[in-house]
């Protein structure tokens, strides 16, 4: 698959992802990173490793029709020749044409077990503290297809982790960025291999 990436944050898992195509554990090549923040870790990482960044935001294109934006995404997937899309912490909605173009080639990680702690607003630290707050026994993360609406889309992978009676949102995140960071990889090999 020729793989774009979406991230807007310090991008862990992007950089997790890279490895483990550096390391044989994932064949796909990740031809493009797309993001909205152009300052993020993920844009870093990029140049790091020679791949090229496609900084994109309303800011920038205040005027243009939700058509003619998403446009501005389709031609640079088709310069990239992109089949399949992941996102790594990409803080934006993502446009229904392309979820249309891309059935069933465009997934996403969440923090948590969906279909709890899921819908807008809930990324980040506000998951950990939704599932301290509840009182959850266990948490963990969710990979799924994306669709058109916040965290609906069809889950294909779920992995727990137990959260203790000490933990707070912070060392709980740390736990799930391990099985983040472990995972996201893996399911890629799986839909490499038409496991999933």
């Amino acid at each position: 698959m020729n793989i774009c990436i979406f991230a807007s944050g310090s991008g862990t898992n992007f950089k997790a992802i890279l490895e483990s195509k550096k390391s044989g554990i994932i064949v796909s090549d990740i031809n493009l990173l797309v993001t909205n923040n152009s300052d993020c870790g993920a844009v870093s990482i990029a140049k790091e490793n020679n791949i090229p960044v496609f900084h994109i935001s309303r800011k920038i294109y205040p005027d243009l029709s939700d058509e003619e934006y998403a446009d501005l995404f389709l031609q640079k997937f088709a310069e990239h020749k992109i089949d399949f899309i992941v996102l790594a912490g990409y803080m934006k909605m993502m446009s229904p044409v392309i979820i249309r173009k891309f059935p069933n080639r465009i997934i996403n990680i969440h923090p948590a077990l969906l279909p709890k702690f899921g819908g807008k607003g809930m990324y980040g630290m506000n998951v950990h503290r939704a599932v301290i707050v509840a009182g959850d026994k266990v948490s963990g993360i969710t990979i799924h297809f994306v669709n058109e609406k916040y965290d609906e889309g069809k889950i294909i992978f779920q992995k727990t982790v137990d959260v203790a009676e000490d933990d707070d949102a912070g060392s709980l995140q740390k736990k799930v960025l391990k099985l983040e960071h472990k995972y996201y990889s893996e399911v890629i090999r799986m839909i490499e291999n038409s496991e999933l």
